[in-house]
């Protein structure tokens, strides 16, 4: 089913829907977050951690340094042409992750590792080395641990990619954004498409398992034809993956997105039918759509999970390894641990003062209760199976079912006896669908709202 062409979706059905929010008055508040959890708070997580020693990891690590700024990020970034500057950065993180580790005790596998940003890659070889050498002491990564990077393709070379793939890297995701020069001009990010097209032959022939794009919809410039032939392009590549995010204006967390001109920016409409375009192109060509925005080969092994209902995903990503602990070093990394959400300080300065004075460098916590980890599960059963269960949402919420289930006059669900299933016309609209579960679902995208940038 995940790797067949969806339904077409007239244009008339992409403008109603565009218009659609959540359909009722919700009473579940966001996140209970609160600074009064803190790293005292997380070091008890962390030490009932270290008494399940068969328990598994996965570990991520933001590293926020950019040579420049794109208009369109909302991210956590820092902007430096200074090196000693990350080789500082990485004396903290080997402070922290030196911390992490006397208290969960790291003798146990990791099952996962990815290093995000910012822009990982516009760390040196020598700062690239540390970095692993500094994760591979203090945690057990193994022969078959999923590690994977984001770089930027303008920061890409053949020796670069082969260090990384020598140091374990064996899934890269690319930066694409847009190949259209008018769209990279307005967002202040120029690559042409044969340096994609170097970068990415340069990655496949030094024998990484897996590469990925990231392309954005919605972008000031964009249009159906100038959308169109980045696919194309894309297509002709074949990489393994691709994610298709959806640009998203937050100037208030990224002043440097006033630079971008919002008459110039498509309609909500606009949006649907570039994303639209974005999943006929993709299944066409053969690729799944897998969950909320990504796509894989029919041969990758996120397709054959969606398709056999295996199929999980954290706040990094999809994956077919879940692992019991997800743990966040770096400023602004959210991670999951013994049922309690964390993120670090933001601020760098902040974060780098905390661990200086011996403290884990914790800004926030919530304490996931039951209805909240019930929320995470349905939730992840709607991206990763595109049904939920109706024993799966009895109970505490009964509510947000029958909210869900008002859907179906729109044609979003279809409502059977035991289960809601997601409707090839729902799928456009999956993430509007999991808002009714918004308790949790704003933290299961915060990962991307405070670090991705690529």
């Amino acid at each position: 089913m995940s790797s067949a062409a969806p339904t077409e979706i007239s244009p008339e059905q992409l403008a109603q829907f565009a218009r659609l929010g959540p359909q009722y008055p919700r009473s579940v508040p966001m996140p209970a977050w609160t600074a009064g959890f803190d790293g005292a708070d997380y070091a008890a997580v962390l030490r009932s951690v270290a008494e399940r020693p068969e328990e598994t990891l996965s570990l991520y690590v933001h590293l926020p340094f950019c040579p420049g700024r794109c208009l369109y990020c909302g991210c956590n970034t820092t902007i430096t042409h200074d090196s000693s500057r990350v080789d500082r950065y990485l004396d903290a993180l080997e402070h922290e992750m030196a911390m992490v580790a006397a208290l969960v005790d790291s003798d146990r596998d990791v099952l996962q590792l990815h290093l995000g940003g910012g822009t990982p890659n516009y760390l040196n070889d020598a700062q690239l080395t540390r970095l692993t050498e500094m994760l591979e002491r203090r945690f057990r990564i193994l022969s078959d641990t999923d590690q994977s990077i984001e770089c930027d393709p303008r920061r890409t070379s053949a020796g670069q990619l082969e260090l990384l793939h020598a140091l374990g890297y064996r899934r890269i995701t690319f930066g694409v954004q847009d190949l259209e020069p008018q769209v990279q001009r307005a967002i202040g990010r120029i690559q042409s498409v044969e340096l994609i097209r170097d970068v990415y032959w340069m990655a496949r022939e030094i024998g990484f398992e897996t590469i990925a794009f990231d392309l954005i919809y919605g972008l000031p410039e964009q249009t159906q034809d100038s959308f169109q032939k980045t696919l194309d392009a894309v297509i002709e590549l074949l990489p393994d993956r691709v994610t298709c995010f959806g640009y998203s204006r937050v100037p208030g967390r990224g002043p440097h997105q006033h630079a971008i001109d919002v008459h110039r920016l498509p309609s909500a409409v606009d949006r649907q039918i570039l994303f639209h375009r974005a999943v006929q192109s993709f299944t066409d060509a053969g690729y799944a759509w897998i969950g909320l925005d990504a796509f894989a080969l029919d041969t990758d092994e996120l397709t054959q999970a969606q398709d056999e209902g295996r199929l999980f995903r954290n706040c990094t990503g999809y994956t077919t390894c879940p692992t019991a602990h997800s743990i966040g070093f770096g400023t602004g990394a959210v991670g999951e641990v013994a049922g309690n959400c964390v993120q670090n300080e933001t601020s760098l300065r902040q974060w780098q003062a905390l661990i200086e004075a011996g403290q884990l460098p914790i800004a926030r916590g919530h304490r996931l209760n039951l209805t909240d980890r019930r929320r995470r599960d349905a939730i992840a059963h709607m991206i990763c199976n595109l049904e939920l269960p109706a024993d799966l949402a009895c109970g505490s919420l009964d509510d947000e079912y029958a909210r869900l289930a008002g859907y179906a006059a729109d044609g979003l669900v279809e409502v059977a006896p035991d289960r809601l299933r997601i409707t090839p016309a729902g799928r456009y609209f999956l993430r509007t669908l999991c808002t009714e579960h918004d308790a949790y679902f704003a933290w299961d995208r915060a990962r991307w709202h405070f670090s991705r940038t690529l």
